[in-house]
């Protein structure tokens, strides 16, 4: 028997809003149980906040899909055996060991409640099959359903990083790491696969956010949902995924479109934009974090841009000259082929493949590259 971590998400900072605190306030997410086991631990991370958060409660139950009923008894989380826990700027705390019989394919319901104001800013936003949340106003911490007049569903996931459970030898992790193409749907559809194809032992866990990059990162609060440049992420995120043996790693396009010219945004300057050997540089980085830890490391290619509104003839080669470098040098998965076609070297989306903005994938191409992930993968 070993831990393993059973589902993930990345951290950084929400989108900027007027109103950043929150309280009396219970956060609800439903977890998809890929093993059966018999103990649970949990991370609260803390990491991209800059004041102590205090927790008031978590509980778990069990329940069959991702609504927000539990169907099973309500047992409380502790830390260092309390139930209420601070966890410190930029930091992380784990739980106490929880016994609990979990089954492959039941849903692990937790839910936080927060008393008392706190900075609410740590979260990640997140969508797909396997993909969703809840806050309710007030403590519906034990409510085996929340109230349907003071609660919502949400794609943000807050301050809630790992769920390790424990479970026979034979079960592992894969850790997806990326950007809004990551942290949208193909990596629930990657497990799915998996599990279609008799591939039971292996959890896939999200290890993204929208809009980073692998070079640089903003310090304003127009664009903080974007996160944590790589440097200062990736060793945070794969570092703490429990039974992990690989890594994919779909990152770098947002270094290539984003920047425009200070005299179009002021945040976005050209001389934010890298050669495709500095973005080699960046994969080597995580490479080289990735050996350490003694994780198989497989890269995917990037995504067709044509017609995205930043789009320039000198971006679409600077992202072929990274894609054939990718192609040339590491173990990876040819998402650009799965998904686009080449016309007069230019990738276009092939049909049904864009979701309308000429840069992140529709549902159905989503699907077929969590479909060709999965077969990259052996059980």
């Amino acid at each position: 028997m070993k831990w393993v971590t059973m589902w993930g998400n990345a951290q950084s900072k929400v989108m900027p809003q007027p109103a950043k605190y929150a309280k009396d306030l219970t956060l609800r997410y439903p977890i998809f149980v890929p093993f059966d086991g018999n103990k649970i631990r949990i991370t609260l991370d803390n990491y991209c906040v800059d004041e102590d958060i205090k927790i008031d409660l978590v509980s778990v139950g069990i329940g069959s899909s991702l609504s927000d009923e539990i169907k099973s008894d309500i047992s409380y989380l502790t830390f260092s055996g309390k139930k209420e826990v601070t966890i410190k700027a930029h930091e992380y705390i784990i739980s106490d060991e929880l016994n609990i019989n979990l089954k492959s394919d039941e849903y692990l319901i937790v839910s936080i409640y927060i008393k008392d104001f706190v900075n609410l800013t740590g979260g990640v936003d997140i969508i797909g099959p396997l993909s969703k949340g809840y806050f309710a106003y007030g403590n519906q911490i034990n409510y085996k359903k929340l109230d349907i007049n003071t609660s919502k569903s949400t794609s943000w996931v807050y301050l809630f990083s790992n769920v390790d459970i424990y479970t026979d030898d034979i079960n592992r992790a894969i850790i997806c790491y990326g950007d809004s193409i990551t942290s949208q749907d193909w990596p629930d559809y990657m497990l799915l696969d998996l599990r279609e194809r008799n591939i039971k032992n292996i959890s896939v866990i999200r290890k993204a956010v929208s809009g980073t990059r692998i070079l640089r990162q903003y310090e304003c609060i127009t664009y903080q949902s974007y996160g944590l440049k790589g440097e200062n992420r990736f060793m945070h995120e794969i570092s703490s995924v429990s039974g992990a043996d690989t890594v994919i790693v779909q990152h770098g396009i947002n270094d290539i479109i984003h920047p425009v010219g200070e005299e179009v945004n002021i945040f976005r300057p050209m001389s934010d934009l890298p050669t495709s050997s500095e973005l080699i540089d960046g994969i080597n980085y995580y490479k080289k974090l990735a050996d350490k830890l003694k994780l198989k490391f497989i890269v995917g290619t990037l995504l067709p841009i044509y017609n995205w509104r930043t789009y320039a003839s000198f971006r679409e080669e600077l992202k072929n000259d990274f894609n054939n470098l990718l192609r040339s040098n590491y173990d990876f998965i040819d998402f650009e082929k799965e998904v686009g076609q080449l016309d007069n070297n230019i990738w276009k989306f092939k049909e049904n493949c864009d979701s309308g903005d000429h840069l992140h994938p529709s549902k159905y191409a989503y699907k077929l590259m969590g479909e060709a992930a999965s077969k990259k993968i052996k059980g």
